[in-house]
Protein backbone atom coordinates (compact mmCIF):
# COMPACT_ATOMS: atom_id res chain seq x y z
CA UNK A 1 0.00 0.00 0.00
CA UNK A 2 2.21 2.80 -0.97
CA UNK A 3 -0.19 5.70 -0.61
CA UNK A 4 0.32 5.55 3.46
CA UNK A 5 4.21 6.27 2.38
CA UNK A 6 3.60 8.29 0.04
CA UNK A 7 1.54 10.57 3.15
CA UNK A 8 4.24 9.79 5.38
CA UNK A 9 7.12 10.85 3.14
CA UNK A 10 5.45 13.69 1.76
CA UNK A 11 4.40 15.13 5.22
CA UNK A 12 8.09 14.94 6.57
CA UNK A 13 9.23 16.94 3.74
CA UNK A 14 6.76 19.77 4.53
CA UNK A 15 7.51 19.02 8.43
CA UNK A 16 11.21 20.11 7.29
CA UNK A 17 10.23 22.68 4.79
CA UNK A 18 8.34 24.29 6.94
CA UNK A 19 11.19 24.68 9.65
CA UNK A 20 13.56 25.60 7.09
CA UNK A 21 11.27 28.31 6.37
CA UNK A 22 11.25 29.59 9.68
CA UNK A 23 14.98 29.47 9.94
CA UNK A 24 14.49 26.35 12.85
CA UNK A 25 16.26 22.54 12.79
CA UNK A 26 13.42 20.44 11.49
CA UNK A 27 14.66 18.19 14.25
CA UNK A 28 13.08 20.24 16.87
CA UNK A 29 9.99 19.26 15.50
CA UNK A 30 8.52 15.86 15.98
CA UNK A 31 5.35 14.31 13.89
CA UNK A 32 3.17 12.53 15.60
CA UNK A 33 0.97 10.14 13.75
CA UNK A 34 -2.52 9.71 14.98
CA UNK A 35 -3.99 6.84 14.52
CA UNK A 36 -7.34 7.26 15.72
CA UNK A 37 -9.74 4.69 14.58
CA UNK A 38 -7.09 3.10 12.06
CA UNK A 39 -6.47 -0.85 13.24
CA UNK A 40 -3.19 -1.53 14.37
CA UNK A 41 -1.53 -3.16 11.23
CA UNK A 42 -1.74 -0.01 9.90
CA UNK A 43 0.41 1.93 12.98
CA UNK A 44 2.62 -1.21 12.14
CA UNK A 45 3.31 -0.29 8.89
CA UNK A 46 4.36 2.88 9.84
CA UNK A 47 6.55 1.56 12.45
CA UNK A 48 8.30 -0.09 10.17
CA UNK A 49 8.53 2.77 7.84
CA UNK A 50 10.71 4.24 10.97
CA UNK A 51 7.72 6.03 12.72
CA UNK A 52 8.18 6.20 16.77
CA UNK A 53 5.49 8.67 18.09
CA UNK A 54 1.54 7.83 17.95
CA UNK A 55 -0.80 9.90 19.10
CA UNK A 56 -4.57 8.45 20.20
CA UNK A 57 -7.31 10.73 20.97
CA UNK A 58 -9.01 7.50 23.29
CA UNK A 59 -7.84 5.45 26.33
CA UNK A 60 -9.31 2.42 24.64
CA UNK A 61 -7.39 2.63 21.50
CA UNK A 62 -4.27 3.41 22.98
CA UNK A 63 -4.00 0.81 25.73
CA UNK A 64 -5.30 -1.85 22.61
CA UNK A 65 -2.86 -0.72 20.28
CA UNK A 66 -0.40 -0.80 23.08
CA UNK A 67 -0.81 -4.35 24.01
CA UNK A 68 -0.24 -5.22 20.30
CA UNK A 69 2.90 -3.00 18.81
CA UNK A 70 6.00 -3.35 19.61
CA UNK A 71 7.08 -1.29 23.02
CA UNK A 72 9.48 1.07 21.86
CA UNK A 73 6.77 3.32 20.21
CA UNK A 74 6.08 6.46 22.00
CA UNK A 75 2.79 6.84 22.68
CA UNK A 76 0.76 10.10 22.63
CA UNK A 77 -2.62 11.00 24.34
CA UNK A 78 -3.57 14.27 22.52
CA UNK A 79 -7.42 13.37 23.47
CA UNK A 80 -9.59 14.96 26.05
CA UNK A 81 -8.79 12.61 29.57
CA UNK A 82 -11.24 11.59 32.14
CA UNK A 83 -9.60 11.72 35.64
CA UNK A 84 -11.04 8.06 35.83
CA UNK A 85 -8.77 6.38 32.81
CA UNK A 86 -6.03 8.21 33.92
CA UNK A 87 -4.93 4.65 35.92
CA UNK A 88 -5.04 2.78 32.55
CA UNK A 89 -2.32 5.08 30.72
CA UNK A 90 -0.32 6.35 32.74
CA UNK A 91 2.51 3.56 32.92
CA UNK A 92 1.93 2.91 28.99
CA UNK A 93 2.47 7.04 27.71
CA UNK A 94 5.94 8.65 26.70
CA UNK A 95 3.46 11.94 27.08
CA UNK A 96 -0.23 13.47 28.05
CA UNK A 97 -0.94 16.46 25.43
CA UNK A 98 -4.52 16.72 27.21
CA UNK A 99 -3.69 18.22 30.91
CA UNK A 100 -6.51 20.38 30.54
CA UNK A 101 -7.46 21.67 34.74
CA UNK A 102 -4.84 21.50 38.07
CA UNK A 103 -7.16 18.24 39.25
CA UNK A 104 -6.79 16.01 36.84
CA UNK A 105 -2.78 16.79 36.85
CA UNK A 106 -3.27 15.80 40.48
CA UNK A 107 -4.71 12.70 39.80
CA UNK A 108 -2.21 11.97 37.20
CA UNK A 109 0.13 12.31 39.87
CA UNK A 110 -1.77 9.69 42.85
CA UNK A 111 -1.83 7.42 39.79
CA UNK A 112 1.59 7.57 39.00
CA UNK A 113 2.26 6.93 42.19
CA UNK A 114 0.57 4.12 42.32
CA UNK A 115 2.02 2.57 39.41
CA UNK A 116 5.63 3.56 40.65
CA UNK A 117 6.01 5.65 37.31
CA UNK A 118 8.73 8.35 38.08
CA UNK A 119 7.88 11.02 35.91
CA UNK A 120 5.31 11.65 33.34
CA UNK A 121 5.93 14.42 30.56
CA UNK A 122 2.47 16.36 29.89
CA UNK A 123 1.58 19.72 28.15
CA UNK A 124 -1.37 21.58 29.68
CA UNK A 125 -3.95 22.09 26.64
CA UNK A 126 -4.85 25.69 26.56
CA UNK A 127 -8.06 26.80 24.86
CA UNK A 128 -6.40 30.08 22.75
CA UNK A 129 -9.70 30.57 20.56
CA UNK A 130 -11.93 30.71 23.27
CA UNK A 131 -14.65 28.40 21.57
CA UNK A 132 -16.99 26.69 23.62
CA UNK A 133 -16.61 23.10 22.14
CA UNK A 134 -12.74 23.37 22.94
CA UNK A 135 -11.50 21.84 26.30
CA UNK A 136 -8.76 23.18 28.00
CA UNK A 137 -7.49 26.35 30.55
CA UNK A 138 -7.45 30.13 29.16
CA UNK A 139 -3.97 31.57 29.06
CA UNK A 140 -5.10 33.82 31.70
CA UNK A 141 -5.74 30.41 33.93
CA UNK A 142 -2.92 29.00 32.89
CA UNK A 143 -0.99 32.49 34.32
CA UNK A 144 -2.83 32.16 37.30
CA UNK A 145 -2.57 28.55 38.31
CA UNK A 146 1.34 27.31 36.79
CA UNK A 147 2.80 27.13 40.07
CA UNK A 148 0.54 24.87 41.64
CA UNK A 149 1.04 22.69 38.85
CA UNK A 150 4.67 22.79 39.06
CA UNK A 151 4.75 21.84 42.49
CA UNK A 152 3.83 18.45 41.56
CA UNK A 153 6.28 16.15 42.08
CA UNK A 154 6.37 13.55 39.46
CA UNK A 155 4.00 15.13 36.81
CA UNK A 156 6.64 17.34 34.94
CA UNK A 157 4.93 20.23 33.02
CA UNK A 158 6.96 20.77 29.69
CA UNK A 159 4.84 23.01 28.08
CA UNK A 160 1.49 23.66 25.61
CA UNK A 161 -1.28 22.03 23.33
CA UNK A 162 -3.82 23.74 21.36
CA UNK A 163 -6.58 22.64 18.89
CA UNK A 164 -7.04 24.96 16.52
CA UNK A 165 -10.36 26.01 15.19
CA UNK A 166 -10.82 24.30 11.92
CA UNK A 167 -10.88 26.86 8.64
CA UNK A 168 -10.04 26.26 5.10
CA UNK A 169 -6.61 28.74 5.05
CA UNK A 170 -4.04 28.11 7.90
CA UNK A 171 -3.26 32.02 7.97
CA UNK A 172 -6.87 31.84 9.96
CA UNK A 173 -5.68 30.30 12.57
CA UNK A 174 -1.78 31.45 12.42
CA UNK A 175 -2.94 33.71 15.05
CA UNK A 176 -3.74 31.06 17.55
CA UNK A 177 -0.54 29.50 17.52
CA UNK A 178 1.12 32.97 17.72
CA UNK A 179 -0.38 33.20 20.96
CA UNK A 180 0.35 29.97 22.49
CA UNK A 181 3.93 30.34 21.52
CA UNK A 182 3.76 33.85 23.29
CA UNK A 183 2.30 32.54 26.18
CA UNK A 184 4.80 29.63 26.60
CA UNK A 185 7.47 32.61 26.34
CA UNK A 186 5.59 34.45 29.24
CA UNK A 187 5.66 31.34 31.35
CA UNK A 188 8.94 30.97 30.72
CA UNK A 189 10.23 34.19 31.89
CA UNK A 190 7.72 34.69 34.70
CA UNK A 191 9.15 31.37 36.23
CA UNK A 192 12.73 31.85 35.52
CA UNK A 193 13.46 31.26 38.57
CA UNK A 194 11.84 27.33 38.84
CA UNK A 195 14.98 26.62 36.28
CA UNK A 196 11.74 24.90 34.41
CA UNK A 197 11.01 24.28 30.70
CA UNK A 198 7.53 24.64 29.26
CA UNK A 199 8.73 25.51 26.21
CA UNK A 200 7.40 22.13 23.83
CA UNK A 201 4.20 23.47 21.85
CA UNK A 202 1.82 20.67 20.48
CA UNK A 203 -0.29 22.67 17.79
CA UNK A 204 -1.08 22.09 14.28
CA UNK A 205 -2.90 19.33 12.41
CA UNK A 206 -3.30 17.91 9.18
CA UNK A 207 -4.71 21.21 7.54
CA UNK A 208 -2.45 23.74 9.57
CA UNK A 209 0.72 21.95 10.71
CA UNK A 210 3.34 23.71 8.63
CA UNK A 211 1.99 27.00 10.09
CA UNK A 212 2.21 25.98 13.40
CA UNK A 213 5.81 25.08 12.90
CA UNK A 214 6.33 28.21 11.25
CA UNK A 215 4.95 29.85 14.91
CA UNK A 216 7.35 27.57 16.91
CA UNK A 217 5.35 23.87 17.38
CA UNK A 218 7.39 21.24 18.80
CA UNK A 219 4.90 18.55 18.33
CA UNK A 220 2.84 18.24 15.13
CA UNK A 221 -0.09 16.13 15.21
CA UNK A 222 -1.14 14.39 11.98
CA UNK A 223 -3.45 11.93 10.71
CA UNK A 224 -5.46 12.13 7.61
CA UNK A 225 -2.66 13.31 5.35
CA UNK A 226 -0.95 10.05 6.26
CA UNK A 227 -3.30 7.97 7.40
CA UNK A 228 -5.79 8.61 4.54
CA UNK A 229 -9.85 10.01 5.81
CA UNK A 230 -10.71 8.34 9.19
CA UNK A 231 -13.32 5.69 9.16
CA UNK A 232 -16.02 6.60 11.88
CA UNK A 233 -18.14 3.36 11.20
CA UNK A 234 -15.68 0.55 12.65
Amino acid sequence: MGTMKEGLEDTQQAIINAARRAGRDPSEVTLVAVGKTKPASMIRELYDLGVRDFGENKVQELTAKYEELPKDIRWHMIGHLQSNKVKYIVDKVAMIHSVDSLRLAQVIEKEAVKKDVDHIDVLLEVNVSGEESKYGMTPAEVEEQIDQFLDLKRVRIRGFMTVAPFAEDPEEVRPYFKRLKQLSVDIQNKTIDNNIDVGLLSMGMSGDFEAAIEEGASFVRVGTRIFGARNYAL
